[in-house]
C-alpha cells in the first residue's frame, strides 16, 4: 500500500474497518446470544431439578406425618396395646398401608419387630437397633427417615420410616415403621416420570451413597439399578464431582446441558440434562437475522465513508504540494492560501501561524545568541584576563587568603566563560555542529578538577565530596567536554542533597573498552514518572525541598549530547539515592594506536 494515495488508503481502511466491526458485532452478538440462552435453559433446568427434589421431599414428609399420626394409636396412654389390639390397628389403617405398600411394622422399645401388617420370613423377631435411623429415633423421641439402606430379610434397597410409640407421661414404649421397596415402588409419580423422559431429554435419580441408579438407569425395565464405573458415563461423573450444573459430553459425543439438585435428608441427587442444540437452535435464528440487518448498515457506511474520505483527501493533497515546495525553497514570510473548505481552511492557517511563529522564534534566537555574545562573553573575557593578571602576581604579590580567593574567582571565571560557551553552542548542538576534540587524556586530573571547582559550593551546602574506584585510567575524550558533564551532574547533586551528606564520583570499568563514572548523592533522587523525560531539553522535575531550584533545563539535554559527540552514553538509576552516569571509550593501548 505505500504506493497508494492517502484517499485510496483511507477509503480501503474504512471499508475493511467497517467489515471488521460488522463481523465483531454480529460474532460477539452471537456469543452473547448463545451464552443467554445457555444460561435460560441451565436455569430451566437446575430449576426443574430442584421442583422435582422438593416435590419428592414434600411427599416424604407426608408419609412421616401420617406414620407419626398413627403411632399414637398403638398405646393406650399409659403402655402398647396388646398384639390383638396392635393387629387391629394395622387391619384398621388403610392410608397408612397405601403410603406403606411394601410392609408397616411395629418394634418394641427395643427396636425389636413385634407386629406387622403382613407377613414377611424372618421379620418378626429381628431386632433393628443397630440400625443408625432407629437409635435417632430412639435418642430425639423424633420420627425419622432412613438414607435408602439393604433390606436385612429382603435383601433390597429400602428407605424405612420409623416414629415413636410415646405413653401420655412421654415414655418410650414402642417403634412403629414403615418401608418402601424402591426396587418396587418408586418415590416419584408416574405422570412426572413419564413427562421427565424422552428421547431428547434426560432424566435421572441417583443414590450417591450406595451408588445406585434410582430412576434413568441404563436398563429400561429395571428401576434399582448400580452405577457404572467412574469414566463409563460423563453425566454422573460431573453430577457426583460437585459440580450442580454446567456443559457436559456424553459417552456418544453429544453436548448437554445439565444441572442437578440434592436431596440431602435421603442422600439422593436428581439430575436433568437436555441436549446444548436447544440453546444453539433459537440464537442461530435471531443471529441470521440480526446478521442481515447489521450487513446492510455496514455497507451503507462503508459507502458513504468512501466518499467522504475521497472527497476530504483531495484538497489536502493540494495542501501537502504546497508544503513541499515551500520546504524546497524555504524563506521567510511563506504563506498557504487559506481556501477550501473549514478543515482545510484552518489547517492552512495553523500552517500559516506555525511558519509566522518559526520566524519570530528565529529571529529571538538570532537576537538572544548576539545579546549573550556582546553582553556576557566579552566583560567576562576581560575579568577573567584581570584575574589571571593578579594570580600572576603581574600586579604585585598578594597575601596568602587573597591569593587564594583570586584563584578560586579566576577558575570559576573560566567554568563560567565555558559555560556561557556551551550556551551559545546550544545551537550547533542543535544543527548537528558541534565539534568536539578527542584524544587520549587522564581521568584522575579531571575528576580532581571537577571535586576541587565544586568544592566551596559543596562547603556552603554542608556536604562531602569524595572520589572512589581506579581513577588511573587512560580515556579518549575532550577532557573540557567530559568536565562540563561531570560538573553538571554534581552541581545537580549538591542542589538536592541532604545537608550532612556525601556526594561520591566513582569509577568503575564496564567492559574492556569502556569506564562508567558514576556521581551519587543520598537524596529522593527523580520521581519515576518524570524519568522517561530526565534528558530531554527543557524538562525540570520538582522533588521534595528543591522545588524553588531553577534553571534552563538544558543541563542534562546537553550533557546527552556531549556524551554521544564523545561516542559515550549517560544514564540515571535509583539505589538509596540518584546516580547519574556518563560511560567513555578508554583510550586504546600505544601499540594499538600504532597499529
Amino acid at each position: 500500500m505505500p504506493s497508494l494515495s492517502l484517499g485510496f488508503r483511507l477509503a480501503v481502511i474504512i471499508l475493511l474497518g467497517s467489515i471488521l466491526t460488522v463481523a465483531s458485532i454480529t460474532t460477539i452478538a452471537y456469543q452473547a446470544l448463545v451464552d443467554d440462552f445457555e444460561t435460560l435453559l441451565t436455569q430451566q433446568q437446575l430449576s426443574e431439578t430442584r421442583r422435582i427434589a422438593n416435590e419428592v421431599d414434600e411427599r416424604l414428609q407426608l408419609k412421616l406425618d401420617v406414620l407419626a399420626e398413627s403411632a399414637a394409636a398403638m398405646t393406650d396412654g399409659q403402655s402398647l396395646l396388646s398384639p390383638h389390639g396392635i393387629q387391629e390397628q394395622l387391619d384398621r389403617q388403610r392410608l397408612l398401608r397405601e403410603l406403606f405398600p411394601d410392609g408397616i411394622i411395629v418394634f418394641d422399645d427395643k427396636a425389636t419387630a413385634i407386629a406387622e401388617n403382613f407377613y414377611v420370613e424372618g421379620r418378626i423377631g429381628t431386632n433393628y437397633g443397630d440400625r443408625d435411623h432407629f437409635r435417632r429415633a430412639i435418642r430425639t423421641r423424633q420420627p425419622v427417615i432412613s438414607r435408602p439402606i439393604m433390606g436385612r430379610t429382603t435383601g433390597v434397597p429400602l428407605v424405612s420410616f420409623v416414629a415413636p410409640i410415646e405413653t401420655d407421661d412421654g415414655d418410650l414404649v414402642g417403634l412403629l415403621g414403615g418401608t418402601i421397596n424402591l426396587g418396587k415402588t418408586s418415590l416419584i409419580p408416574a405422570a412426572m416420570r413419564n413427562r421427565l423422559q424422552d428421547e431428547n431429554e434426560i432424566f435421572k435419580v441417583i443414590d450417591v451413597e450406595n451408588f445406585l441408579y434410582i430412576e434413568g438407569g441404563p436398563v429400561t425395565d429395571k428401576r434399582v439399578q448400580s452405577l457404572p464405573s467412574p469414566g463409563q458415563d460423563p453425566l454422573v461423573d460431573a453430577a457426583l464431582s460437585g459440580i450442580t450444573f454446567g456443559k457436559v459430553k456424553d459417552s456418544r459425543g453429544r453436548e448437554l446441558i445439565y444441572a442437578a439438585s440434592h436431596l440431602e435428608r435421603i442422600g439422593w441427587m436428581f439430575i436433568r440434562a437436555v441436549p446444548y442444540e436447544r440453546a444453539t437452535a433459537p440464537a442461530q435464528s435471531s443471529f441470521m437475522e440480526f446478521l442481515g440487518i447489521s450487513a446492510g448498515i455496514g455497507l451503507l457506511i462503508a459507502l458513504f465513508s468512501f466518499l467522504a474520505s475521497r472527497s476530504a483527501t483531495l484538497p489536502l493533497a493540494r495542501i501537502t504540494r504546497a508544503i513541499e515546495s515551500m520546504a524546497k525553497n524555504p524563506a521567510r514570510g511563506q504563506q498557504l492560501p487559506v481556501t477550501g473548505s473549514s478543515e482545510t481552511r484552518k489547517l492552512a492557517a495553523a500552517f500559516n501561524d506555525l511558519m509566522r511563529e518559526r520566524d519570530a522564534i528565529s529571529t529571538m534566537k538570532e537576537n538572544f545568541v548576539s545579546n549573550v555574545s556582546h553582553e556576557l562573553r566579552t566583560p567576562l573575557t576581560s575579568l577573567n584576563g584581570a584575574l589571571r593578571l593578579l594570580t600572576s602576581g603581574t600586579a604585585g604579590a598578594l597575601p596568602d587568603q587573597a591569593r587564594e580567593m583570586t584563584e578560586l574567582a579566576a577558575r570559576n571565571g573560566e567554568r563560567l566563560q565555558l559555560l556561557i560557551s556551551d550556551l551559545l553552542d546550544f545551537n550547533k548542538l542543535s544543527a548537528g555542529q558541534m565539534k568536539v576534540s578527542l584524544s587520549s587524556q587522564p581521568l584522575s586530573p579531571i575528576l580532581e578538577a571537577t571535586i576541587a571547582s565544586q568544592a566551596a559550593l559543596a562547603e556552603e551546602h554542608e556536604l562531602k565530596l569524595e572520589i572512589v574506584g581506579d581513577i588511573d585510567q587512560i580515556v579518549l575524550t575532550d577532557p573540557n567536554r567530559l568536565r562540563q558533564v561531570l560538573d553538571n551532574f554534581v552541581n545537580n547533586a549538591i542542589k538536592f542533597s541532604p545537608a550532612n551528606g556525601t556526594i561520591t564520583v566513582s569509577t568503575q570499568r564496564t567492559g574492556p573498552n569502556h569506564t562508567r563514572i558514576t556521581v551519587s548523592d543520598s537524596g529522593e533522587g527523580v520521581p519515576a514518572h518524570f524519568e522517561k523525560s530526565l534528558f530531554q531539553r527543557f524538562s525540570q522535575a520538582e522533588v521534595g525541598a528543591a522545588k524553588s531550584i531553577k534553571g534552563t533545563g538544558l543541563g542534562l539535554a546537553i550533557c546527552r549530547e556531549l556524551a554521544s559527540l564523545m561516542q559515550g552514553t549517560v544514564g540515571y538509576y535509583y539505589d538509596r539515592g540518584a546516580h547519574f552516569w556518563v560511560e567513555i571509550p578508554n583510550s586504546a593501548p600505544a601499540e594499538d594506536r600504532g597499529a
